[in-house]
C-alpha cells in the first residue's frame, strides 16, 4: 500500500510539474536561452514529406520493370478491377448501354427494385426464417419508397466487388501469417498502420497511382476493410482445437490439404465474423469513396453536406444505415447458419430442389417483360416516393430560431471553461518534456520496449514539423474523449443494471453506430457553425458507443458469486456498483476508452471540414492539394498518436486485470 502511495505521489508531482512548465515554461526557457526546447527550430525540421512527393512523382512517371511500367501495373490492376464492378453497377443500376453521354442507349434496364427486393427476402429466408426476410425486405422496400434506390444500388455494386477482394486477401494473408510467425511479426505493425492512419492519408498516392474514379474508391475501401479480416483469420486458425490437427495429421493430409479442409472448415463460423467487419467497414467507407468517384449514397451526403441540406443529407445516411442493417443482419445470419448442419435440400430436379432461386428467377422474368409495358414496375415511380427531408429542415431551423442564445452559451461555456484552458496546457507544454513523459508512461506501464517505440514515435512526430498540429490533435481528441467517458461510462452501467434503460440505451447506441460519421457534421454545423466545439460534439456523438458498449458488457459480466457475497455482506446496492462491480470492471472501461480514442482520432480528419487546425486538417489539405508527402507524414503523425494510446492503455488494463486477478502475470 505505502509503495502504491509513493508511486501516486510521484506521478502527481509529475503532473504538477508538466502544469508549471506548460504555464510558465515558455518565459523560463527563453530567459535561459533555451527557447528551441519550446519551439522545435524549423532548420532542425526532417523534410520528409518531399521526400515522399519525389518518390510518388518518381514511380508515377519513371518507374519501369522493363516490358511495362508501374504506370501501366496500376492501369492494368484497375481494368482488372472495373470489369466486374461495370458488371455490377449495370445490373443493379444503369443496365446495359450503348454508346456515352447524351447519346447513350439502354440495350437491357437493370434488374427491377421488385427483383432485387424478392431476392433479398429470398436470401434471409434461405439464411434464417421468414422474420429475417421480412425485415431486409422492408430494408430494401425503404430505398425504393424514400426514393434512395437508384443510389443505393450504386453503393451495394461497390460492396458485392470490394467485400469479396477484402475477403480474399485477408483470408490469404491471415493463412500465410498463421503458417509464418515471422510474417506474422511482420505484418502486424502494418495492420496497425492500415487501422490508425486516416483514410484521407492514403487516397492521394490512390488517386496517383488509379487515377479518379470508382476503381481508386474500390481499392481504398479494400484497404480500409482488410485488417480485421486478416487478425480474424489468423486468431481463428490460431484458435482450432488441437485435436482436429491432429485428426488431419493422423489422417495423412498434406499442408494445403491441413489448410483448406481442416483448419479453414473449422474456423468457419469466426471467419464469417471477419467477413461481417469488412461489410460493415465498406459501408463505412461509402461517403469517403465517393469523394474520387465512388458516387452512389456517400455522394447524396457528401453533395447534401456541402449545400447544408440537412434534409438531404439526413435522407441519405439513414438510407446508409438502413442498408447496412440488412446485409449485417443477413451476414449475420449466414455465420451462423455456417456453423449448425443444415440437411440438404429434397428433390429430384434442380426446380424443386432450389424453389426459392426459381421464384425469384421468375420474378426477374416477369418483372423484365412487364417493365416494358408498365415502368413502375421497373423503376419505382418518383410520384409515389416520400421525403422526410422537410421535416429534418424545419426542425433544425425552429430549434436556430427558438434556442439561439441557448446554444450560443453551452457554446461558450465548454469553451471558455474547459477546452481553451486544455488547448494552451498541451500547447504550452515543451516538445522535450513531452517526449519525456510519453517515454516515462511507456516504461511504467510497458517496459522498455513501449518506452523506445513511444520515444521513435514521438520524436517523429517533432522531427518533421508536426509537434504543434499533434498537440491540437490530443488536445481536441482528450477534451472529446473526456465528455464521451462522463457521458458513455454511466450510460453504460445504467444499461447494465436496468433491463428497461438497457433497451433504450442499447437502440440510441446502435443508431449512433451505424450512422455515417458525415452525417454527424450537418446537424452541428447548423446549430453551432464552425470551430472546434462543434467538431468536439460531432467527436463525442461518434465516438461514445464503445464508452457505452464496453461499461455495460463489464457489468455484466462481473461473476454473479461475487455479488451474492457481497450482498450476504450486507452491501447496498450502491456498494455492489461502487465496491464490487466497478473496480473488477476497470479493464473493461479501459479497453472501452482506448476503442473511445481510436474512433476520436478516425473522425478528426473529417472534422477538418468544419475548421479544426490540426492534423486532420493537414491531411485534408494535403487531399485537396494533391500533396502525397504531406498527406502520409500527417497520416503517421495521427496513426503513432493512436499507437501510442493503443499500447499504453492496453498495458495499464492487462495490470489491472493481474491487480484484481482477472489474469495470471504470465498469461
Amino acid at each position: 500500500m505505502a509503495q502504491l502511495s509513493t508511486k501516486s505521489i510521484i506521478w502527481l508531482g509529475l503532473f504538477a510539474l508538466t502544469w508549471l512548465l506548460a504555464t510558465f515554461g515558455q518565459g523560463w526557457l527563453e530567459a535561459a536561452g533555451l527557447g528551441w526546447a519550446m519551439q522545435y527550430p524549423d532548420a532542425w525540421v526532417i523534410q520528409l514529406k518531399d521526400s515522399i512527393s519525389a518518390a510518388m512523382k518518381w514511380l508515377v512517371e519513371e518507374a519501369s520493370f522493363g516490358l511495362f511500367t508501374f504506370t501501366d501495373l496500376t492501369r492494368g490492376i484497375s481494368w482488372v478491377i472495373e470489369q466486374p464492378y461495370n458488371l455490377a453497377r449495370a445490373l443493379l443500376a444503369e443496365g446495359f448501354v450503348e454508346g456515352h453521354g447524351r447519346r447513350a442507349v439502354q440495350l437491357v434496364p437493370p434488374f427491377s427494385w421488385i427483383a432485387v427486393t424478392a431476392g433479398v427476402v429470398a436470401l434471409g429466408h434461405y439464411a434464417r426464417d421468414w422474420v429475417l426476410a421480412a425485415i431486409v425486405g422492408a430494408a430494401f422496400l425503404y430505398l425504393a419508397v424514400f426514393g434512395q434506390w437508384e443510389s443505393a444500388m450504386v453503393t451495394l455494386a461497390s460492396v458485392v466487388i470490394a467485400v469479396p477482394i477484402g475477403v480474399a486477401g485477408g483470408l490469404l494473408l491471415g493463412i500465410t501469417a498463421y503458417r509464418h510467425p515471422s510474417f506474422e511479426r511482420l505484418l502486424k505493425p502494418v495492420l496497425d498502420l492500415m487501422q490508425t492512419i486516416p483514410i484521407f492519408a492514403y487516397l492521394v498516392p490512390i488517386l496517383f497511382m488509379f487515377g479518379f474514379g470508382p476503381v481508386s474508391a474500390l481499392v481504398a475501401t479494400v484497404i480500409y476493410a482488410m485488417p480485421p479480416m486478416v487478425r480474424i483469420t489468423t486468431m481463428a486458425l490460431h484458435a482450432v482445437d488441437p485435436e482436429i490437427r491432429d485428426f488431419g495429421v493422423m489422417s495423412g493430409c498434406t499442408r494445403r490439404q491441413m489448410t483448406w479442409r481442416v483448419l479453414v472448415p473449422s474456423a468457419r463460423a469466426s471467419l464469417m465474423l471477419g467477413v461481417n467487419q469488412v461489410i460493415m467497414l465498406s459501408l463505412n467507407m461509402v461517403i469517403i469513396a465517393s469523394m474520387i468517384g465512388a458516387g452512389g449514397l456517400g455522394f447524396d451526403v457528401l453533395a447534401s453536406l456541402r449545400r447544408l441540406d440537412i434534409g438531404g443529407g439526413f435522407e441519405a445516411g439513414i438510407a446508409i444505415v438502413i442498408l447496412a442493417v440488412a446485409i449485417d443482419r443477413l451476414s449475420q445470419a449466414f455465420a451462423t447458419r455456417a456453423t449448425t448442419f443444415t440437411p440438404p435440400p429434397k428433390g429430384d430436379t434442380w426446380i424443386k430442389r432450389h424453389p426459392r432461386s426459381m421464384i425469384v428467377l421468375v420474378i426477374l422474368l416477369v418483372s423484365y417483360g412487364v417493365g416494358v409495358i408498365l415502368p413502375a414496375v421497373q423503376t419505382y415511380p418518383d410520384a409515389a416516393t416520400l421525403t422526410t427531408g422537410k421535416f429534418w429542415d424545419n426542425g433544425v431551423k425552429y430549434l436556430n430560431v427558438n434556442f439561439y442564445d441557448q446554444f450560443e452559451a453551452v457554446k461558450l461555456f465548454f469553451l471558455q471553461g474547459f477546452m481553451l484552458p486544455v488547448k494552451r496546457f498541451f500547447l504550452g507544454i515543451p516538445w522535450v518534456w513531452a517526449i519525456v513523459m510519453v517515454t516515462t508512461i511507456g516504461w511504467t506501464f510497458g517496459g522498455w520496449k513501449l518506452a523506445l517505440m513511444n520515444l521513435l514515435m514521438a520524436g517523429f512526430i517533432v522531427t518533421t514539423g508536426m509537434w504543434e498540429k499533434a498537440m491540437i490533435t490530443v488536445y481536441l481528441c482528450g477534451s472529446s474523449v473526456v465528455i464521451a467517458s462522463i457521458i458513455g461510462i454511466p450510460l453504460g452501467v445504467l444499461a447494465a443494471v436496468n433491463e428497461r434503460a438497457g433497451r433504450i440505451i442499447g437502440v440510441l447506441i446502435d443508431t449512433l453506430q451505424t450512422l455515417p460519421s458525415f452525417v454527424y457534421l450537418i446537424p452541428v454545423v447548423m446549430l453551432f457553425r464552425i470551430g472546434d466545439f462543434t467538431a468536439m460534439v460531432a467527436i463525442v456523438l461518434y465516438a461514445v458507443v464503445p464508452a457505452v458498449r464496453y461499461a455495460a458488457h463489464g457489468v455484466r459480466s462481473v461473476s454473479p458469486e461475487l455479488i451474492e457475497a457481497g450482498v450476504v455482506s450486507g452491501c447496498t446496492k450502491r456498494q455492489l456498483l461502487t465496491r464490487i462491480r466497478l473496480p473488477l470492471v476497470l479493464p473493461e472501461i479501459l479497453l472501452g476508452l482506448n476503442q473511445t480514442i481510436m474512433l476520436a482520432l478516425s473522425m478528426l480528419v473529417i472534422t477538418a471540414l468544419v475548421g479544426t487546425r490540426d492534423l486532420g486538417q493537414e491531411v485534408y489539405i494535403a487531399l485537396t492539394k494533391a500533396d502525397t508527402g504531406r498527406g502520409l507524414v500527417a497520416g503517421f503523425a495521427i496513426a503513432f498518436i493512436a499507437i501510442i494510446a493503443d499500447r499504453v492503455i492496453n498495458a495499464s488494463a492487462r495490470s489491472a486485470r493481474i491487480r484484481y486477478g482477472l489474469e495470471g502475470a504470465n498469461g
